[in-house]
């Protein structure tokens, strides 16, 4: 790394450490009980203040325009505490939908939709996911519909597991036309509803996981967000490199739980000696060592490969597969390291190995990434000459 980034990557930690982590002890990792958005922007004007504040945002926008690869120790950095990617504007799915909009979003839908979000004055949502038999992991399921309607067009749908939808300022709504179209469409439009709040394992997630319903929205030809027709070429611009700093930031959370259960088992004693001194602890803590070292790889060859402007599917579905499952991994050993204390509020490993979990199956399952990893193996090497 750089000096620069060096620094940066400290400050960060610094940060994260004095301001964020005692807060999200406080409150067990609950964002809603810790005050939602009203937090969110308390931490953020602090995130400013200590100039860690968007790291990856343009820098037209005020942030710091890190590339991928730069961006990952600074993201794991922020991911030491579950509300640490929160209050540096790079959360889940802010983060993602700004990349998109960077990307795609053009004249005015730059001024209205991307700078807010790139300066924290407002949430965003990427509305794909439906209940079933719509659009999951299998996105050409899609049921929402859009149908021209004059100059502009009417969607109608149901849509579910949108996270942050509570409290955003505008959704990025995936729908069916000929092919599939992405539309900004503001939190306020009529016809769009916030049905319910699904109940979910993970709380540290602002604004939860919905549903929502959409009944003759209407957008207009200026809420197409890119071209009609290509919107699953566009997801792809925005879901690769979401899923890789989802492993940035969950890989700073497994980094935490396994320093803190390290320093556990270096005080802890049993049968007459420190619990890191017994075989199976050495074991546990040196297979931790080597998930999160093997992670990290898989993520910068990611990220250089996107970097270098190539799509870098493979490297990123090899990334997120084995990440996703590593700090998993490095996150339940932490818990078993530290025994009874694991599973209680004293130590954050509980609420760590909580959050991650569901990595394993947002932003595509591990399942479907082998199913494609698998496909990419027998094109490659499946043909007789």
């Amino acid at each position: 790394m750089t000096d620069r980034l060096t620094d940066l990557v400290a400050r960060t930690r610094a940060f994260v450490d004095e301001h964020v982590i005692p807060v999200e002890d406080a409150w067990d990792g609950d964002a809603t009980a810790a005050g939602g958005d009203r937090l969110r922007v308390d931490l953020q004007r602090a995130a400013r203040a200590a100039g860690v504040f968007a790291p990856h945002a343009p820098r037209e926008y005020g942030g710091l325009g890190l590339g991928m690869a730069d961006r990952a120790p600074v993201f794991e950095a922020a991911g030491r505490s579950v509300f640490g990617p929160m209050a540096l504007n790079l959360n889940a799915p802010d983060e993602g939908n700004l990349h998109l909009l960077d990307q795609v979003a053009v004249g005015e839908q730059r001024t209205r939709y991307l700078a807010p979000l790139a300066r924290g004055e407002q949430r965003s949502a990427f509305a794909m996911t439906e209940p079933p038999p719509g659009a999951g992991s299998d996105p050409s399921a899609l049921l929402t519909t859009a149908r021209r309607d004059g100059a502009g067009w009417l969607i109608d749908g149901h849509k579910k597991f949108i996270t942050g939808a509570d409290g955003a300022g505008f959704f990025i709504v995936m729908a069916r036309t000929d092919g599939a179209t992405m539309f900004l469409v503001p939190a306020d439009r009529a016809g769009l509803r916030i049905t319910r709040h699904v109940p979910t394992m993970d709380k540290s997630m602002i604004g939860g996981h919905c549903e929502i319903e959409l009944s003759g929205v209407r957008v207009g030809p200026d809420d197409v967000l890119g071209e009609v027709d290509e919107g699953f070429r566009y997801a792809q611009v925005r879901l690769g490199p979401a899923r890789l700093t989802h492993v940035m930031r969950w890989l700073g959370a497994a980094q935490r739980a396994h320093e803190t259960a390290v320093a556990y088992v270096a005080q802890r004693s049993s049968f007459g000696r420190p619990l890191a001194e017994q075989g199976m602890v050495e074991l546990m803590i040196a297979d931790n060592e080597i998930d999160l070292a093997a992670t990290r790889a898989l993520l910068l060859t990611a990220c250089r490969a996107i970097d270098s402007g190539a799509a870098g599917r493979e490297e990123t579905s090899l990334a997120k597969v084995f990440g996703a499952e590593a700090v998993h991994r490095v996150a339940d050993r932490a818990v078993q390291l530290c025994g009874g204390a694991g599973v209680s509020a004293d130590l954050p490993v509980a609420r760590i190995a909580r959050e991650i979990r569901p990595f394993r199956i947002y932003d595509g399952p591990s399942e479907v990434h082998r199913m494609s990893l698998a496909r990419r193996a027998v094109r490659r090497y499946g043909r007789r000459d």
